[in-house]
């Protein structure tokens, strides 16, 4: 299952009013999350104020619960198209990321707290996600 930047922000802080939901959620997962570099980077950037936040996220990182799936030259192509087509969202470089890999590897399921996007994503030959929680 792929993850969204604001999954990862509120696991990490018991202040956000989606921190039980996501914990919930995270606490049933048998398998590692996957994320991108773009997606790991807004949530840095969100948890800017918060150094153990960020040093949680980075420790979700060290012992694999969170593993960064990597994007290539090739990808970005991909991106590029993505964010003109749903430029009137508009789509950013996180979404666009997500959504490239979710086609490369055929992944259906986004944890995500974005709803209103992802429920207008297409990805090519998934058609819809299975958004979480």
């Amino acid at each position: 299952m792929l993850v969204d930047a604001g999954p990862l922000v509120a696991l990490l802080s018991q202040e956000d009013a989606n921190y039980r939901r996501c914990r919930a959620v995270f606490r049933g997962l048998r398998d590692p999350l996957l994320t991108v570099w773009p997606a790991l980077t807004e949530a840095m950037h969100l948890l800017r104020e918060s150094w153990g936040g960020q040093d949680r996220l980075f420790g979700l990182l060290e012992v694999g619960s969170v593993e960064i799936v990597p994007l290539g030259p090739a990808d970005l192509a991909r991106m590029r198209q993505l964010m003109q087509k749903y430029h009137d969202l508009p789509m950013d470089l996180a979404d666009a990321a997500l959504v490239t890999v979710a086609e490369r590897e055929g992944i259906t399921r986004v944890f995500t707290l974005d709803r209103r996007d992802f429920e207008v994503y297409r990805p090519a030959k998934i058609g819809r996600f299975s958004l979480v929680p």
